[in-house]
């Protein structure tokens, strides 16, 4: 099964945000993978092997993992990461951080969709940064394919030509069947241990995503990243929605006390107006 999966670097959630002008200041940034996308590149190896020390049969014919992403040259130290987790190369297409919108990146995708041939496109459900969520949708569209988005179980059926995916919905968890080649965007339940089934004998995965190893690590070094230019795939570089400001939400006005639960909801009845 040959699948690309998609990842983006995204500001690292706990470092405090700070502010230039009415911008997101980037200057002094913690980048990280996205975890979506980490849970995505997961999700596709597992799809590759039995179980949790299964091998996977790579090279012609056989199985081949290919990371996406599409910025600046820096984001080679995330794909870095995924190749070390086991991904076999990498694409690397050049954009700025601040030069993207769902559209642009959907297109870009597509381009390079048609160029790879993957059996299927495993996708984080959204990226932490701007939690969008629709490049999956628009990229499953603009190629004419099936798709099954906020997967929390995946599962190779029917010799490996379609998928069980489990996605998350209000009511529960609905089963999806979609033929390949197909669009699926993971969420967070997708990294349990029995989430993701390939049809290969073998056991069950640790909770969460792998981390690399020595032995990855320094495979990593020697596996190839290739670097695109929009042009190449005959993508103009125009954005359609673009971030006029950045503004820090109001500050919120210091809380009263009461002295028992009797003001508490008098003041919420009368005051609040919430009962």
């Amino acid at each position: 099964m040959k699948i690309l999966v998609t990842a983006k670097r995204v500001p690292d959630p706990e470092q405090k945000v700070k502010f230039k002008g009415n911008a997101i200041d980037h200057s002094a940034v913690n980048w990280q993978l996205n975890q979506f996308d980490e849970y995505a590149v997961e999700t596709a190896l597992r799809l590759t092997e039995a179980g949790s020390g299964g091998a996977r049969s790579t090279g012609p014919g056989g199985d081949e993992v290919i990371v996406v992403s599409i910025g600046p040259k820096e984001v080679q130290q995330q794909l870095r990461s995924t190749l070390a987790m086991g991904a076999d190369r990498a694409i690397l297409v050049e954009g700025s951080d601040d030069g993207l919108d769902a559209e642009l990146v959907a297109r870009t995708l597509q381009k390079v969709v048609e160029k790879e041939k993957p059996d299927v496109v495993i996708m984080g459900k959204l990226a932490a940064d701007s939690e969008s969520n629709d490049v999956g949708q628009r990229l499953a569209g603009y190629l004419g394919w099936p798709q099954a988005t906020f997967a929390c179980s995946i599962e190779a059926t029917d010799g490996g030509k379609a998928l069980l995916v489990g996605r998350e919905v209000d009511a529960g968890v609905e089963v999806k069947k979609v033929t390949l080649p197909a669009v699926v965007t993971v969420d967070l339940r997708i990294v349990a241990p029995e989430a993701v089934k390939s049809g290969k004998a073998g056991a069950a995965y640790a909770e969460g995503p792998r981390y690399a190893s020595l032995k990855g690590i320094m495979a990593a070094k020697k596996k190839p990243i290739v670097d695109m230019k929009p042009s190449e795939l005959g993508v103009t570089a125009t954005q359609r929605v673009k971030v006029s400001s950045v503004d820090q939400p109001p500050a919120r006005k210091a809380g009263i006390k009461v002295a028992s639960v009797e003001e508490l909801v008098a003041k919420l009845h009368n005051e609040a107006k919430v009962l």
